[in-house]
């Protein structure tokens, strides 16, 4: 899959109403030998910033999802990775990507946390209940691009690594 197809699917994921996290990790779902269904309930509490707490941005936990299973898809193929308790070798390389994808994503955004992407105010952000999704909701809201953009981040990440 290209970086351009990996993000129009995660663009179209919100868009069709998943969640930022799921809209990105259901791209890479299936490779990973997931479901999106699957994956989209493991994953549905990272939206919003965190159940709708607008901290860290749900399309970056959904980069950094996908980074475990993509060391989990490694872990399968009987190669050595970072597990509970695991190597500290394999950890670091873990921390470490994870870092460069989030700093991938600051740095093309302006940071990783959810409000301020939004441009909510504290008490803006204070309720866990969702807007419903209207031609309105998507003017306001960035969160598709976000989704495309993360999607995009992580499969330039895989084309690097595999």
């Amino acid at each position: 899959m290209t970086q351009e197809e990996a993000s129009f699917l995660a663009e179209q994921n919100f868009k069709s109403g998943m969640n930022c996290t799921q809209s990105v990790t259901a791209v890479f779902a299936e490779q990973f030998g997931y479901s999106p269904e699957e994956l989209g309930a493991l994953v549905q509490p990272f939206g919003g910033g965190m159940c709708r707490m607008r901290e860290v941005c749900g399309t970056v936990s959904g980069m950094l999802f996908s980074l475990g299973m993509y060391n989990a898809c490694k872990a399968k193929s009987g190669q050595k990775i970072n597990g509970f308790g695991g190597e500290k070798k394999q950890k670091d390389e873990t921390y470490e990507n994870g870092q460069k994808l989030a700093g991938e994503f600051k740095k093309i955004n302006g940071s990783i946390i959810c409000g301020e992407l939004l441009g909510l105010k504290k008490k803006e952000s204070e309720t866990p209940v969702s807007e419903e999704r209207t031609e309105e909701y998507y003017k306001k809201r960035p969160c598709a691009e976000l989704c495309g953009i993360a999607a995009g981040i992580f499969q330039r990440f895989l084309d690097e690594n595999q």
